[in-house]
């Protein structure tokens, strides 16, 4: 698919997004593999902020960067989090660099070991503030164009578009509610995804891209769907298992 036509799916799975049957994660889901794609990265992941104004991640393209954003938070330090407090994108950090490594040592020291090389991360932005982040990752050194860095920006509002929908958004408190849901479906699909591990005996990512898979094929609501599988009103052996 070439990137005109995978640009034009982007638009096409926003307009879907105005709809009231709308699978908000999914959404951001596919966001960051459409960045993997159009920008030519090795991972991306996106983080919110909640009614507490502290980043947390709600979607990312592999396990991988899921933990990186987790730990990110948890030591509170990375360009993401910089990002978010000034509203400038960060680009082409090459976490080798002394200056990154000054600026941020325990990130750039646990991106190195996930095996990254370069970081780049652009505001999701609503008016003159910060919503979010969303960063990638590359386990090269290429850099990002100033053409890559304009969709890259773009990418990020199309998804601050689907997150807040431009509906009644003077409130405030609608907005954060609006936020704070999908930060809390992100929080269920992690307890299903959990819950599969465990009973398949396999890695979280693995249980998560069944999991994926099955509501997307029979286009169900993934949140509804994990939210079933934890309370138990959902019969989790109509998910293939993974094979081993």
């Amino acid at each position: 698919m070439s990137r005109e036509q995978q640009l034009s799916a982007v638009f096409v799975e926003v307009a879907d997004s105005l709809i009231d049957d709308f699978d908000l994660v999914e959404f951001l889901q596919q966001v960051c593999t459409h960045c993997v794609d159009l920008l030519d990265v090795s991972a991306a992941g996106i983080l919110l902020a909640g009614h507490d104004q502290v980043l947390k991640t709600v979607a990312a393209s592999d396990e991988n960067t899921h933990l990186l954003e987790l730990f990110v938070l948890e030591v509170n330090e990375g360009p993401c989090l910089e990002c978010f407090r000034t509203t400038q994108p960060r680009i082409n950090i090459d976490l080798y660099d002394p200056t990154a490594i000054t600026a941020w040592p325990a990130f750039a020291a646990h991106a190195r070991k996930s095996g990254f090389r370069t970081s780049h991360v652009v505001p999701l932005r609503r008016r003159d503030r910060a919503v979010g982040a969303l960063s990638f990752f590359h386990t090269g050194t290429q850099p990002l164009t100033p053409a890559d860095v304009s969709l890259a920006q773009a990418l990020a509002d199309i998804a601050t578009i689907a997150l807040l929908q431009q509906r009644d958004l003077d409130d405030e408190q609608t907005e954060k509610a609006q936020l704070q849901r999908a930060l809390i479906s992100r929080i269920v699909i992690e307890q299903a995804k959990g819950i599969l591990a465990e009973r398949w005996q396999t890695t979280p990512e693995v249980a998560f891209q069944a999991l994926r898979s099955y509501a997307r094929n029979r286009q169900l609501r993934l949140t509804e769907c994990s939210r079933q599988i934890i309370d138990q009103t959902f019969d989790t052996n109509l998910i293939p298992p993974p094979v081993k």
